[in-house]
């Protein structure tokens, strides 16, 4: 049963076209490896972070992003984006890729998938 729960979910990323964008955490650890000009960022609450975050991560929460209260000035640097799901990573990942940044991703499930 969950197996086909899995596929489904894969599937509507795909039909939506995220899939590509959407990575585990072994594999964003590798890119901020690689590439020292990155950043982590967890778009939680600020008490959220302080419980508990990804270390090298750093804090602009969702509500920053949606008042444009966040300067990322290299609109080409990579960026990858956490929170405790998903689904407020993705709305972040949206917005990112419609003001033109090019190198967004998010850790597939959040801080729940980890």
């Amino acid at each position: 049963m969950m197996n086909l729960y899995m596929k489904l979910v894969k599937l509507i990323k795909k039909q939506r076209g995220t899939d590509e964008f959407c990575i585990d955490y072994e594999t964003a650890k590798n890119m901020l490896n690689k590439e020292k000009d990155s950043i982590l960022i967890d778009v939680r609450s600020p008490q959220e972070y302080r419980e508990k975050h990804l270390y090298g991560s750093v804090n602009i929460p969702l509500f920053d992003f949606e008042r444009g209260n966040y300067k990322i000035e290299n609109k080409n640097k990579l960026i990858i984006l956490y929170c405790e799901y998903g689904k407020r990573s993705k709305k972040v990942f949206n917005m990112l890729k419609k003001a033109g940044y090019t190198k967004v991703y998010q850790i597939d499930g959040g801080l729940d998938n980890i």
